[in-house]
């Protein structure tokens, strides 16, 4: 079922499920996602896939669905000839797809819609997401942000999550961006060790959500596992807000090859200290699917 409840209400409470990968879960039932859209291109072509996913991980135990807009932009759309109109109804969709996962998994647990904004990088579909620095100046990357925002937070989801950011300077464009959309946002960085992906140090990185009221809670995502602990007990003592973590399995992205490398590090032994650490919104990201989920959630219930 949708909730009654806001999601920073239950964050005050306790400690709230993310979903998984959504490319892998979308892989995994045989779609392929080599195209520079990557899973955006399915919100045109097979959006009935998009919300399978999403019930999936509801149905493993999950709280909160991320939308699979993480790389649906105005300028990526229009790179392959969708215009800004049908790019708009896309962006909705996907917030409505999970919405419509929400209704079909027929469980009593509150659940929330989470529309995804990725990083500038994300569009350019080379990596740079996980590098950052892209030359831009803040209000450059304010004004591209901005419009697919807007969009976002018309559909009506519970929470914006402003997710994967490599660089500090990003994360400040995307801080001014949501101001005044009157949807509660989460902020997480990718990043290496206690540093973003950019090199800045997290410390000063976290520091820009602390006074944001608009963001609910601040984190990581898409990092290795073993990165998660120090930088939500950074997060926590900076900022003062609940934590949200959802790192990979701990493999690594070859952008060239657009493959993951490496092998899992991911285990359910984790979560409890991330917990521990200050995490109150507890998932995974890339190469961790339902199983994974389910296990996340089972070991919260056992805490």
């Amino acid at each position: 079922m949708t909730s009654t409840i806001t999601l920073a209400e239950a964050l005050a409470a306790g400690t709230v499920v993310l979903d998984g990968g959504m490319s892998n879960q979308l892989e995994s039932a045989g779609h392929d996602l080599s195209d520079e859209l990557w899973s955006a291109r399915l919100l045109a072509e097979q959006p009935e896939a998009v919300t399978e996913a999403h019930l999936a991980y509801f149905r493993a135990g999950a709280d909160v669905a991320i939308t699979a807009s993480y790389q649906a932009t105005f300028e990526g759309f229009a790179k392959r000839g969708i215009g800004r109109e049908r790019a708009a109804e896309l962006m909705v969709l996907s917030v409505e797809s999970a919405r419509e996962a929400a209704r079909r998994a027929g469980v009593s647990r509150p659940l929330w819609v989470a529309a995804s904004a990725g990083p500038y990088g994300a569009m350019l579909a080379d990596g740079s997401e996980y590098r950052g620095r892209y030359g831009l100046s803040v209000d450059a990357l304010e004004r591209f942000h901005r419009p697919r925002l807007e969009v976002l937070a018309a559909a009506g989801p519970d929470v914006l999550a402003l997710e994967t950011v490599p660089d500090a300077d990003e994360a400040a464009a995307l801080l001014r961006a949501v101001r005044g959309l009157g949807v509660p946002a989460w902020l997480t960085y990718s990043v290496a060790g206690d540093r973003t992906r950019a090199g800045q140090p997290l410390e000063e990185a976290f520091a820009l959500a602390a006074e944001a009221d608009e963001v609910i809670a601040v984190g990581v995502n898409c990092c290795a596992p073993q990165d998660v602990d120090g930088a939500a007990a950074t997060a926590a003592r900076v900022t003062g807000k609940p934590v949200v973590v959802y790192p990979n399995s701990g493999e690594t992205w070859d952008a060239g090859a657009r493959a993951w490398t490496g092998r899992s590090t991911f285990t359910v032994g984790q979560v409890k200290g991330w917990q521990q650490a200050g995490a109150r919104l507890i998932g995974g990201c890339c190469r961790v699917g339902p199983d994974g989920v389910a296990g996340i959630a089972g070991a919260l219930e056992a805490v």
